[in-house]
């Protein structure tokens, strides 16, 4: 994101962000970002991937049930929408003083907003939790 105010040019990036927060001392703050908006969705993302690139495979690896187990707990703390519900509200209220440049960042942050929910909603995990069972014999 791209900020234009007075003259003055500043760009960062989520990540970026969570840093300044880190340097200025708010480091639980920070933690709380990089965790919930960056780490969190992307072990997500990660661990979908896996999930779906093993069941493809017949019988299914008997892992597979213990990372369906850590998707749901992930499931929680991938607050995107919070994340780019605060972002629109900043945006909204700092239109008047400054020209913001959202980058092609943002419009991707967007799109994983839009895909993981999409990605929950679609997803059977009881399916996924019956085929390897069955694997394993019970």
């Amino acid at each position: 994101m791209q900020l234009r105010v007075a003259g003055r040019f500043a760009s960062t990036t989520i990540a970026g962000g969570a840093f300044e927060m880190w340097l200025q001392g708010q480091r639980v703050t920070s933690v709380l970002v990089v965790f919930c908006a960056v780490l969190a969705p992307a072990a997500y993302l990660l661990l979908m991937l896996t999930i779906l690139l093993a069941a493809r495979r017949s019988p299914m690896p008997q892992w597979t049930g213990e990372l369906v187990r850590w998707l749901t707990h992930l499931q929680v703390w991938s607050m995107l929408e919070v994340v780019m519900l605060g972002i629109l509200v900043a945006l909204t209220k700092i239109a008047e003083l400054a020209t913001v440049d959202p980058g092609i960042g943002m419009y991707a942050f967007g799109a994983v907003v839009m895909l993981i929910p999409a990605v929950m909603v679609n997803f059977d995990a009881r399916e996924i939790w019956l085929r390897v069972r069955w694997t394993e014999g019970g």
